[in-house]
């Protein structure tokens, strides 16, 4: 019986070779792309799971009324160890903010992340070195481990475990460190690094005043984690006070637990923008495997007249519905695993093109994105929700009728079948129009004016500290000797979307926070920051360097100062006076509000300037650079041989990734969307068309013109397609207006995403029934009509 029902499939699908080809293509397309996103899917939800404590391993994080944070002072880990018994480790660690180069005699490389870790942070966060975690002895050891690839490159002759001695920096500088041995860091981890250094505790010495940090702690397991919440905040409140901490600063201060699976995907403290895109992919590769199950199942019906005798013969014979049924559902199986093999195929050849625009390196066959477990449970439920339904009609008919040759299938079915056609193009407009919103909201974000000029700012990367003006000046001065540049400056941070930290400040007795941002002279002038009143920092003006500030607007509207030049601002054990108000710009990208942001240039209770910029002429762009690269050994001793430098527009454009990221898979999406819908239209057409070529064989000889036919074919199709549209638009207006609401800065939703849809759908229909149309229009009515 197998055989048999292997042969009857292969022959029906030769037999059918044109159908069969549009049915199995859809759907192998349509798997290969769920394929990749369900790999994709898996591999954004699964960071950190290969810490064997992953569900008690929680991040502590501050939230005041004008901010939410991860970072936290460097005393809490060991107050939170000393005084909680749930909580079994509790340690701290500290990123590093620049790149830096490590060199051996003869070879170097750069570290673009590094970590400075406690013992118990490493131990919690699994930050193991390759011959395992050691702890350093004393207080002052720091055990220091760079990644496999860094090893081979600066010692490729290694072959013993013994430590080896580094220059950080310039050669020139004289720094040097010794390497302890190698860490294999997780690359599918919310941290980050190519370096590791190990300490026992750091940074003993500061207090509460430093919130610089980053606080793990691993608790019991079922540890109450609201309670264990509140004591922390008990702690931290009163440790607080003891350090001479305000009332006011102390009581709008709270702690939260984030749990390390949530990090990546939905963190308290940021946004949940890689977990709306995470779920909008998903759902996606859902509804283009949906459409693929309507196509496959809309052509079986579509095709079961063909088969109508057959069904007829075999029950005059003595065959049972049900083994008919399980006949046609084999075939249909066959099908189905012939889709499944080549959506494999397919979906290995686009995987590269997938991680490349993803930025990830995923696998089909191995690794944590291994799927070869779900293809089984795919393939079943393909077969099942794609191949029962038709198999049921097909198992139906009644021989009496079909042998008379009185087949009413289209009739019992033809409702089912529209009803799939207008889902699958309501599906398809709902991906146009959200392509056409996602679209205009990113062509938005690259021309809106952020408030400040990214345009030929040079941002080089830079490992020397400058607390003081004069440490700067040195650098600047001869930097300003090399021809095209027109400006220099330095600060702790770039304007890239990154965020330096909050500190609380009081203006006339109102007590608040804002973010800060430690500058040095020319800082506004180099970014083209526009003044709203006031004056930006000048040598002019000796109080500069000592206790001036400037404002952004969002700053003078959170405490609501009038006339605000001249006032006070304490903070940090300073008074500063108000010398200028900015205008606001968007540093931080479109998604976020502008922070009310303080700037000075000196700040105690702030980071290290290491970020230079410079601002230079295009024409003079090439030979600046090259210049720089030559002199830097002179300009910047630390740095050296190592010039390196990003522009800061490429810098602030990757802050758009996310979204562009959607808008390609948007893209990919409608595009699929629409070729399986019109496959399944071609296919629905040319069975439609052929069933009424005697229909249309009479209204030729009664008098209809060409134009006419199309019209009448063409009008019931083109009536189910403005259903769907009718359909989509609600449900893609919902869909787009929900996503822009993750931007604080916008588009409005027009109607053109939607009158678009309309558009091309109808286009796309009216073009593809009409060539159908066209071969049945053309037919001699004679022919369609000689045996009647």
């Amino acid at each position: 019986m197998f055989k048999l029902n292997l042969k009857i499939a292969l022959r029906n699908l030769q037999k059918n070779f044109g159908v069969a080809l549009i049915s199995i293509g859809g759907l192998a397309i349509a798997l290969a792309a769920f394929i990749l996103i369900i790999i994709y899917v898996k591999h954004e939800t699964s960071y950190d799971k290969t810490n064997p404590n992953y569900k008690n391993i929680y991040l502590v994080g501050r939230v005041a009324p004008a901010f939410t944070t991860n970072y936290t002072p460097p005393p809490l880990a060991k107050l939170i160890q000393q005084n909680c018994p749930e909580v079994e480790l509790a340690g701290k660690l500290l990123p590093s903010g620049f790149e830096f180069s490590i060199s051996s005699d003869k070879r170097k490389v750069y570290i673009k992340n590094s970590v400075v870790a406690d013992y118990n942070a490493a131990k919690i966060l699994g930050l193991n070195p390759e011959k395992g975690l050691i702890k350093p002895k004393g207080e002052t050891e720091r055990l220091f481990y760079l990644n496999k690839a860094s090893m081979a490159t600066l010692f490729p002759d290694k072959t013993n475990d013994s430590p080896e001695l580094v220059s950080m920096g310039s050669k020139a500088a004289g720094q040097t460190a010794t390497v302890s041995g190698i860490v294999i860091p997780n690359l599918h981890s919310n941290i980050v690094y190519d370096a590791l250094a190990v300490a026992n505790e750091i940074d003993t010495q500061l207090g509460f005043g430093y919130p610089n940090y980053y606080t793990f702690i691993q608790v019991k397991p079922e540890t109450d984690i609201k309670n264990l919440t509140s004591k922390v905040n008990a702690l931290i409140k009163q440790a607080k006070l003891k350090e001479g901490f305000s009332v006011a600063n102390v009581n709008t201060e709270t702690v939260f637990l984030d749990p390390l699976a949530k990090l990546h995907l939905q963190p308290t403290a940021g946004t949940d923008t890689n977990f709306k895109a995470v779920v909008s992919i998903f759902v996606l590769g859902i509804l283009i495997l949906v459409i693929a199950f309507i196509n496959f199942t809309n052509l079986s019906i579509a095709q079961a007249n063909k088969r109508a005798k057959e069904v007829g013969i075999k029950k005059v014979l003595g065959s049972y519905r049900h083994t008919l049924t399980l006949q046609f559902v084999f075939e249909l199986f066959i099908q189905c695993l012939i889709a499944t093999v080549l959506g494999l195929i397919l979906a290995e050849l686009f995987l590269p093109a997938f991680n490349n625009l993803f930025k990830v390196s995923l696998y089909i066959w191995q690794g944590d994105t291994n799927i070869l477990w779900i293809l089984p449970a795919v393939l079943a439920a393909i077969t099942l929700i794609a191949g029962i339904y038709p198999a049921l009609v097909l198992s139906g008919f009644k021989p009496a009728m079909v042998l008379k040759g009185n087949f009413n299938t289209s009739i019992n079915s033809q409702w089912l079948r529209k009803g799939l056609l207008i889902f699958q193009f309501t599906i398809a407009a709902i991906f146009i129009a959200a392509l056409t919103v996602v679209s205009a909201q990113i062509k938005y974000m690259h021309t809106e004016d952020p408030g400040f000029n990214a345009n030929q700012v040079v941002s080089i990367k830079n490992m020397s500290y400058f607390s003081k003006t004069d440490q700067f000046e040195v650098l600047r001065d001869k930097m300003m000797k090399i021809e095209g540049i027109k400006s220099a400056t330095v600060a702790n941070i770039v304007p890239d979307g990154s965020s330096t930290g909050t500190n609380g400040y009081t203006i006339e007795g109102v007590d608040n926070s804002m973010e800060f941002i430690d500058v040095d002279f020319d800082y506004f002038e180099t970014l083209d920051i526009k003044l709203k009143e006031g004056r930006f920092f000048s040598r002019d003006f000796k109080t500069d360097t000592a206790n001036s500030a400037i404002l952004n607007e969002a700053a003078v509207a959170r405490y609501g100062l009038k006339n605000p030049i001249g006032k006070t601002v304490r903070g940090c054990d300073i008074d500063y006076k108000i010398v200028g108000v900015i205008k606001d710009f968007k540093s931080q990208g479109f998604e976020n509000m502008v922070e009310p942001t303080i700037y000075s240039i000196k700040n105690p209770c702030g980071n290290s300037k290491t970020a230079i910029m410079l601002k230079i002429d295009q024409k003079h762009m090439a030979g600046a650079l090259a210049l720089l690269k030559k002199q830097w050994p002179e300009i910047n001793k630390l740095d050296g041989e190592d010039f390196r430098y990003e522009f800061l527009d490429d810098l602030y454009g990757r802050l758009f990734q996310k979204q562009e990221q959607l808008q390609s898979i948007f893209f990919a999406s409608a595009m699929l969307t629409i070729f399986i819908a019109i496959l399944g239209l071609f296919a629905f057409a040319r069975f439609m068309t052929n069933n009424r070529t005697k229909e249309i064989a009479v209204r030729k000889i009664l008098g209809a013109n060409n134009f006419q036919i199309l019209r009448l074919l063409n009008s019931s199709f083109l009536w189910m397609i403005l259903i769907s549209n009718l359909l989509a638009w609600p449900i893609a207006y919902l869909i787009t207006a929900k996503w822009l609401e993750t931007f604080a800065y916008r588009i409005d939703i027009s109607l053109f995403p939607f009158i678009l849809a309309g558009s091309i759908t109808v286009l796309l229909t009216f073009i593809t029934v009409s060539v159908q149309a066209a071969k049945a229009v053309k037919a001699n009515p004679v022919k369609a009509l000689k045996y009647e």
